[in-house]
């Protein structure tokens, strides 16, 4: 399996980060180079990654989730969970609402692809540390997604 590192210069190693579907099924194109781009934002954050899984969902199932796990009873596009027990080993889980993402995309003005990216980035991001709780750390939260979803865009134009 092929890992895009730094951005661009490719070594052989398998992928840590997987992707699976609950209740909607959920395909992309470049799925493998994603992956191994995904791992490469915990390389260049400094965060040690075990296994990721991302579940792509209806709102439904999200609304779940919130009620669930963390008491909330409204929508949202993803939910970021560490399950790590050991430090710099992550262990996590991010479950992304389809539904929510693709009505963000057109409230937002960008393609669904694109907004699907920068959810994908953004749960990501989450486990490396990042907040989005202030105004400050959105800040930083989008100076991120941003500079993520360019350098993706570009491997995947290469």
């Amino acid at each position: 399996m092929q890992i895009v590192t730094n951005f661009g210069v490719s070594n052989t190693t398998m992928a840590n980060t997987q992707f699976t579907s609950a209740d909607r099924p959920f395909r992309f194109t470049n799925k493998t180079q994603l992956k191994n781009f995904v791992d490469e934002i915990f390389v260049k954050e400094k965060q040690g990654l075990e296994s990721l899984v991302y579940v792509f969902c209806s709102d439904a199932f999200l609304l779940n989730i919130n009620n669930t796990f963390l008491q909330h009873d409204y929508y949202t596009d993803i939910i970021s969970f560490n399950l790590s027990e050991q430090p710099k080993q992550l262990i996590g889980e991010i479950y992304i609402s389809i539904d929510r993402v693709k009505d963000n995309a057109v409230q937002l003005k960008t393609s669904y692809s694109n907004e699907m990216l920068r959810v994908i980035f953004h749960g990501a991001l989450h486990l490396c540390g990042y907040k989005d709780k202030t105004k400050a750390d959105i800040a930083i939260m989008r100076s991120k997604e941003d500079y993520y979803l360019a350098q993706y865009l570009k491997t995947i134009k290469a």
